[in-house]
Parts: C-alpha cells; sequence; structure tokens
C-alpha cells in the first residue's frame, strides 16, 4: 500500500479508501448493502490491516446506519482514532420535513452534530458535501462550512458530484473571504466512466486538489461477472443498475480487460481498479465489498503493475468521444508547446 498527501493539507492517506455503503440495508439501500455489525467490523479490521488508513461513509447511507456501524466497528477493535482518517458526508434528506436535506446552514450543523453522535466521535477529518442543492446560495454554504470547521467538529472540507464551474465559484468566494476551502473531490470514475477528465481533472490538477473516485468498478459492471454473453450475474447491477454507463461500449472495455488480466494472471476487477489508480490527479480510490475476500482482491490490485502498451489499450477503447470546447482548445493550442 502506498501513501499519498491529500491536496496542500499535509494529511496522508492510503492509495485506497474504504467505502461503507455496503453497511447497513434501510429501504433504497438494500440492494447495495445489507451487511450487520459482525461483517461490518471484520471488514474494517480487513481494510486496516491491508494498510488502509482511509475511510469514507455518508449519513444518507441507509439512513445513517452505515455511521453507526461503523463507529461501532472502530471502538469494538480498539482502532486509535488518530492512526485512521474518516470521512463522511452531507446533504442527502435524512427525514421528511423541509429543512432535512440541502447545504443550508440549518441543515449542515444539524447534520454534523447526527453524524458525530452516530459515529461516537468528536469530530470527523473530512467532511464532503454530497451534491448541488439548487435552494441554497453557494456563499452560505460555504460560509457553514468555514464555521463548522472553526467549530473543532470537522478538519477538511471537500465536494461530491459538482460541476467544475460551482466548484472553482465556491473557491473564490471562500478565498475572498478567508474561508476555508474545499481541499478534496469525490466522483465517479472507472475506465466506463471517464467523464471527469473533461472539466474535473484538469481543475483538480491545477488547484492541487485531491481526487477519490467513487465506484472504480462502475457499480460492480466491471467487476468481472458481466460481459456480453452474461448480463446477469447475481450481482447489485440486476437490481440497482447505477450509475449510468454505455453497457455496450463497456462489453468492449471488459475484452481488453479480460486478455490484460489473463496476461498478469490478474482479475478483470484488478485491471480496472489498477487503471483508475494510475490516472493523472488520483489521490485515493474508494473501493467497497461485501466480504473479506472481495476487500483482499480490491487490495491485491494495488500490487499490479499496467505496461505501457497495456495502459495505452484501455485509453483506447474507452477513450472519450471530443466535445466542444475540448477539441477547439487542442486544436487551438497547437502553436503554443514548447517543443524540446
Amino acid at each position: 500500500m502506498k501513501y499519498n498527501l491529500f491536496s496542500n493539507t499535509g494529511l496522508i492517506v492510503s492509495e485506497l479508501c474504504f467505502g461503507t455503503m455496503t453497511f447497513g440495508g434501510e429501504g433504497y439501500w438494500k440492494p447495495i448493502g445489507g451487511l450487520q455489525q459482525d461483517d461490518a467490523t471484520a471488514l474494517i479490521k480487513a481494510s486496516v490491516e491491508g494498510g488502509i488508513n482511509f475511510i469514507d461513509t455518508a449519513n444518507v447511507y441507509s439512513y445513517g446506519q452505515s455511521e453507526t456501524l461503523l463507529g461501532k466497528a472502530i471502538k469494538d477493535l480498539g482502532i486509535k482514532r488518530n492512526e485512521l482518517v474518516i470521512a463522511t458526508k452531507l446533504r442527502g434528506r435524512m427525514g421528511e420535513g423541509h429543512n432535512n436535506a440541502g447545504l443550508s446552514r440549518y441543515h449542515i450543523f444539524q447534520s454534523i452534530d447526527e453524524s458525530l453522535t452516530r459515529l461516537g466521535m468528536d469530530h470527523v477529518d473530512i467532511l464532503y458535501v454530497h451534491g448541488v442543492d439548487p435552494l441554497t446560495p453557494v456563499e452560505q454554504t460555504m460560509h457553514a462550512l468555514n464555521d463548522v470547521v472553526a467549530s473543532g467538529k470537522v478538519r477538511y472540507i471537500a465536494v461530491c458530484n459538482w460541476p467544475a464551474w460551482m466548484v472553482m465559484k465556491a473557491q473564490g468566494i471562500a478565498a475572498a473571504n478567508g474561508w476555508h476551502k474545499f481541499e478534496g473531490l469525490q466522483y465517479f470514475y472507472s475506465l466506463a466512466g471517464r467523464d471527469i477528465e473533461r472539466e474535473i481533472i484538469p481543475m483538480a490538477i491545477d488547484q492541487k486538489l485531491a481526487v477519490m473516485p467513487w465506484s472504480p468498478l462502475a457499480g460492480g459492471f466491471m467487476s468481472g461477472k458481466y460481459n456480453r454473453d452474461k448480463d446477469k450475474a447475481g450481482g447489485r447491477r440486476d437490481s440497482f443498475d447505477f450509475p449510468p454507463i454505455n453497457k455496450d461500449k463497456a462489453y468492449d472495455i471488459i475484452d481488453v480487460m479480460e486478455t490484460i488480466g489473463k496476461e498478469h494472471n490478474a482479475s478483470v476487477a484488478e485491471v480496472a481498479l489498477a487503471w483508475v489508480r494510475l490516472q493523472k490527479g488520483v489521490t485515493s480510490t474508494i473501493i467497497g465489498a461485501k466480504t473479506t475476500d472481495q476487500l483482499h482482491a480490491n487490495i491485491k490490485s494495488t500490487e499490479l503493475v499496467l505496461s505501457a502498451d497495456d495502459l495505452k489499450k484501455l485509453d483506447d477503447v474507452s477513450a472519450l468521444s471530443k466535445e466542444y470546447p475540448g477539441w477547439m482548445v487542442e486544436r487551438q493550442g497547437g502553436d503554443r508547446v514548447l517543443k524540446p
């Protein structure tokens, strides 16, 4: 296991982050998880023993169950709090009331207090805003997040699923007011979904922001269970078809991954995870698991070294189509390249 800096903070995190979306199984989240305390504790134990020091959860995962199970697992295992980097998220709906969702000051303060109670902790290391709230001005959200950090309940703030322009707007507002800025980005990124390479990754590299890809196996579609001859495999994709991907293109990618995997004596999932881990700007790839065997296999992917030829084959088969203004930027920038 290797370790990387989290943005410019000086914080050091493992190149894999263990995600706890499989913990609990309430309502909407039942097809994804269903794991209860014994299994959750075993997975946290295996993660830490595998060198992972970065754990990711969210208040909305099974409506608080994931945080509760994670907190108890850490306590029962006797893991020192300062040996882990704990991240949670807020924004999602946590109740029927009008103010039980969003990024208002009201909901941010309410949510962090409830998350800390469930986790059994006095602070989290990273707090993500989990999505866009069209009803709350970005300035109010950033002011509230700054105050949450100042309260000592949160060390760093980060963002999930916002468009690049909105992230930069938030960073500008924070900088102008001397507030804490976002230090990290959590976005869907896999061989089957490379959209963030258009705007998010370039922004992250330019602004020195940490990038944490979620669903690097595209909701299990790149796990090796699926191919053109097997579109149902008993995985969560059978009943929870998310995130959306171009499956015809994904099958082409899987064909190439199978070939590369055989050459390295590695699984399709290991190839998929290794590719994400090796991409520019990536700090820590979020992995999930329902069993310790799955987790050990995912951790093993850090040992896989893909050659330049392997990476080219994967890049070619999964390449994004050219879109405007990207193709114009590339075309017009051709005369401003320094030659060696």
